[in-house]
Parts: C-alpha cells; structure tokens; sequence
C-alpha cells in the first residue's frame, strides 16, 4: 500500500514512517498543508494520514478541497483536536476516520486496516481480474485453482495494474508504488519484477506499451493458468 503521511511533527512522522513501513508499506511523507493538496490532487496513493494542525494549508480545508475535485482517496485524520464538534466536521468534510493524539500504532494500523477494507478505491483485498484473485494484504495471489506467494515488489505492481486493468500504468507510476520519492532503484528493477510476474502468470497478461510503461490484459487475464495462457 502507498500511504501519504501528513505531518509537520518531525519526530512523531519519523517514529510513525518507521512504523508503518514494518508492514512493507510505501510512505511518502510531507509536513506542511500546502504540499499534502498538490500531492493529493497530483498523485495516486492508497490511502492519506493527516494532520489537521498544518503550516500554509489547514488538514480540514485539505479534505474539502480534495473532496471537491474527486478525490477518492481514503483519508483518516490524526490530530490533537479532540472536541466532538471537530470530530463531526472532520467526518463531514468527508474524511474516512478520526484518531486523537496520543494514540497508540497498534489502533492506527487497526484503523487502516479497516479504512482500507471497506474503501472501494483502496482495494487492497478481494482483487480480481479474469483468473487472478489477489490479496495484497497477504501477498497472497490464486492463478486459477494454483497459489502463489509474491514478494512485496511484486504484489505492489500487480496490486495497481490489477486495480487498473486494460490502462496503461507508466513507468514513474509504478516505481512510485515501490519505492515512493525516496527513489534510489536500479534502472532495471522495475523491468526485472514484471519479467517474475510474468513467469507466474503467464507473459501476455502484462503488455509492454513501447516508451510508456506497462498494461494488464483482461482478455488474457480470463485465461491465466489454462493451456491457452502462453
């Protein structure tokens, strides 16, 4: 999963990066309001953890703002504005979830865990195209009747292209899902996972767009794991 950490506290988001990356998480991380609405608004993540109290852009009018443009992501609010009446508009501006500081990680990672259940856009369980049936919490990947443990790079690109299948995911994006900013893989790292993926599920599921990047086949998809899947 690639999660957006929004927090201007340094030594709380390093302690929460460490934590969240525990659970093989891709987490980018910004500490001011501004920079959160343009990542929101310009990239793709799975899921946001916000703070409310935010340099330049308040956390609340962040969740307005994305809410009015379409932004789907889930977004679960985490700030020391305990009162009721802020609970309630945090909610109703149309985050997913609310957690008061102090907290404990175990609730919040709960709390994802639930928020990423239940939100259709995050997808992160039940995935299926064709004859593949993922579940990325897991790692956990049926071709047909036959189950296959993928490593987490792996499980990461087939987690987005399944979730967008028949469009062509570019290059960038999926070197986003793996590594997020912080980006310092080998040029070839990205091709070297698909070449894996496609040993187990068979090698015209992914397509190559030329220049571009990479798309699922749906239509080959339907047959993964039969004698017609080359």
């Amino acid at each position: 999963m690639r999660i957006l950490l929004v927090e201007d506290d340094h030594l709380l988001a390093n302690t929460m990066l460490d934590m969240l990356r525990e659970d093989q998480n891709t987490v980018d991380w910004v500490d001011d309001g501004q920079h959160a609405l343009s990542a929101l608004t310009d990239e793709h993540f799975d899921l946001a953890i916000l703070d409310l109290t935010l340099p330049r852009v308040d956390g609340l009018d962040i969740v307005k703002r994305v809410r009015q443009q379409g932004v789907q992501t889930p977004i679960i609010i985490l700030t020391a504005r305990a009162e009721l009446t802020e609970k309630l508009q945090g909610l109703d501006a149309g985050a997913d979830d609310y957690l008061t500081k102090p907290f404990a990680m175990a609730e919040l990672k709960a709390r994802i865990r639930a928020v990423a259940r239940r939100g259709s856009t995050a997808g992160t369980a039940g995935l299926t195209v064709g004859r593949l049936q993922l579940n990325a919490d897991s790692g956990q990947l049926l071709v047909g009747d036959t189950p296959i443990a993928l490593p987490r790079s792996e499980c990461q690109i087939l987690h987005y292209l399944m979730r967008h299948p028949d469009q062509v995911a570019t290059r960038r994006r999926l070197e986003e899902q793996l590594y997020g900013w912080e980006h310092g893989a080998e040029s070839n790292a990205l091709e070297v996972h698909v070449h894996h993926l496609r040993r187990r599920i068979g090698k015209s599921v992914i397509r190559t767009v030329r220049g571009v990047g990479y798309l699922l086949d749906p239509r080959e998809a339907a047959n993964c794991g039969s004698p017609q899947c080359p």
